[in-house]
């Protein structure tokens, strides 16, 4: 690995200790209510089972999010906010892979 590509994961790794230290703030977060995931998968014209399949999550952490009782974070928010912009794209694309 060449030193400057080193010396920028390492920095990267000393900014995500200070975020979760709470000695700095994240550069930028994706949250998502429940109504916005429910939302976001009737929009797919999905039913649960078939959109937690697709988006690689249980149909209880799928329930979960819809009922408020969780947040979906990292990258599924990050996925769940693709799938809202296009979802028949989104939907054909994964569906590729």
């Amino acid at each position: 690995m060449k030193r400057e590509m080193f010396e920028e994961l390492l920095d990267s790794a000393r900014e995500a200790g200070a975020i979760l230290r709470g000695q700095r703030e994240p550069s930028r977060r994706v949250v998502i209510g429940a109504s916005g995931v429910r939302a976001i998968r009737e929009r797919t014209r999905l039913a649960q089972s078939e959109f937690a399949h697709l988006i690689g999550v249980s149909v209880k952490t799928l329930q979960n999010w819809e009922q408020d009782r969780r947040r979906p974070a990292g990258p599924a928010a990050a996925l769940l906010k693709i799938i809202a912009c296009e979802p028949q794209l989104a939907v054909k694309a994964i569906h590729r892979a």
